[in-house]
């Protein structure tokens, strides 16, 4: 049976897919998961809020928590959650609906064990790693207080995440955006609650947004889990499919991994330029700090767009539409390109505007204008890049993308280091290093996903 004949008998959602005009139905995938992941960055700001008029020691406290629970959530949702939807898009697309099914049941053991992976390094290790970011006393004690209860509860987080990726590779977008943003609202009405204390609730301080967050997201969690087992879904998890087979799981993990590897890279990458500014003095690295936080915005962006990239690609490999499958692949990656341009032209015209929100501090703010006219516009490139390291995502080889990305890191490090050491450029000159890595980042993609379209085809 040809490939537009069989999808003619699968689920609506699969059929719009793989025979939906490209661009509209990337713009139908991407909305609801942009403002999904902006409802997370707006959760962890609400901490900030709140824990904030506990004092600075426990704000300092969950700030060096942040990273980490930042990585766990990115992994989830981007890095192995993407290998989930990929996979699941890839099975619908061939028409296999026992083989999704069973995905989706191995998505739920792989939230288990990644959670129980997590608490197992974070909860002996929480105390030496934040004591070796400089935690100490008070500080310590809050980070431990707010750690110890978010990684306890890590499979609720893992689970959410993954069991929404499995419905955003049946090309449901809304059902998990829907969850999670649900989720926030729910942390956001229990946080203040359990920080301060309401009636019979006693006061658990800084611990109390730790609850929130693994309270609402494990409510999160149950919801997708009902709705998957729910009978006339695109895909189910059933009893028979629960039987555990590690094939399943290395599926996953052959693009998982090296997803995961990807967002260590993105960290990674912003220590070590936060590290190279610091060479030009303290207000160069708190403005380039203060800078690189628009990433955090640019990602959201483009992972949005990516997000139907992996589904668009991934259905359309499995029913062996090559060229869909492709169109979809450049056309999702001009769309990040645009989108992430767009945030950093505007920043590039208004600097002020951004750099404000957190200082205004005449020499720190002078330096991120510099870093914001310079690099502001190659925001362009780095969502182009980002798009594609997706569509690798969807064709189920990542490892090329990842290599890209830290390609980019490898060109910011030694070219930032040439301008400030060898060149006497000054910060301006680590600008625009990290700007021309950008180009290497989106030509390295580039060059990885022809060979995947080569080699897939």
């Amino acid at each position: 049976m040809d490939p537009a004949s069989a999808s003619a008998t699968l689920a609506p959602r699969t059929r719009m897919l793989l025979q939906a005009p490209v661009t509209p139905t990337l713009l139908r995938l991407a909305v609801p998961n942009i403002l999904n992941l902006l409802a997370f960055v707006g959760l962890i700001t609400f901490d900030g809020l709140f824990v904030g008029r506990l004092g600075l020691d426990a704000l300092a406290g969950i700030s060096l928590v942040f990273p980490w629970v930042m990585l766990m959530q990115h992994g989830a949702a981007s890095g192995m959650g993407q290998a989930v939807s990929s996979a699941v898009a890839r099975s619908l697309g061939a028409g296999d609906r026992d083989k999704a099914d069973a995905l989706a049941a191995h998505a739920l053991w792989l939230a288990l064990g990644l959670g129980a992976l997590s608490a197992a390094v974070m909860l002996p290790l929480g105390g030496w790693i934040y004591g070796a970011m400089g935690g100490r006393g008070p500080v310590l004690e809050a980070a431990l207080a707010y750690s110890n209860v978010i990684f306890a509860g890590a499979v609720s987080i893992w689970a959410m995440n993954l069991l929404g990726n499995v419905m955003r590779g049946t090309g449901d977008m809304k059902t998990p955006a829907a969850v999670i943003l649900a989720c926030v609202v729910g942390h956001v009405a229990l946080s203040p609650v359990l920080i301060f204390g309401w009636g019979p609730v006693p006061a658990l301080g800084v611990a109390g947004p730790g609850w929130g967050l693994v309270t609402s997201f494990g409510a999160g969690a149950v919801y997708l889990l009902w709705r998957l087992q729910a009978p006339g879904g695109v895909v189910r998890i059933r009893r028979e499919s629960m039987a555990f087979r590690w094939a399943y799981i290395a599926e996953f993990l052959r693009a998982g991994v090296p997803g995961m590897l990807n967002v260590v890279v993105n960290n990674l990458t912003v220590v070590v330029l936060t590290a190279l500014a610091g060479r030009a003095g303290r207000d160069a690295a708190i403005a380039y700090g203060m800078g690189a936080r628009l990433e955090y915005i640019v990602i959201p962006l483009a992972f949005g767009i990516g997000t139907g990239i992996v589904a668009l690609v991934g259905t359309n490999l499995g029913a062996k539409q090559h060229e869909r499958s492709r169109a979809a692949a450049w056309k999702g990656a001009a769309m990040a390109a645009a989108f992430s341009g767009a945030v950093g032209l505007a920043f590039a015209l208004f600097p002020h505007a951004w750099m404000h929100l957190f200082t205004r501090d005449e020499e720190t703010v002078r330096i991120g204008v510099a870093y914001l006219r310079i690099v502001g516009p190659c925001y362009a490139l780095y969502g182009f890049g980002i798009g594609l390291y997706f569509a690798c995502q969807g064709y189920g080889r990542v490892l090329p993308a990842v290599g890209g990305n830290f390609a980019r890191l490898v060109f910011a490090a030694a070219a930032g280091w040439v301008a400030l050491s060898v060149l006497e450029a000054g910060v301006q000159g680590l600008f625009v290093a990290i700007a021309a890595a950008f180009a290497v980042y989106a030509a390295a993609n580039a060059f990885a996903v022809r060979r995947v379209m080569v080699q897939k085809s």
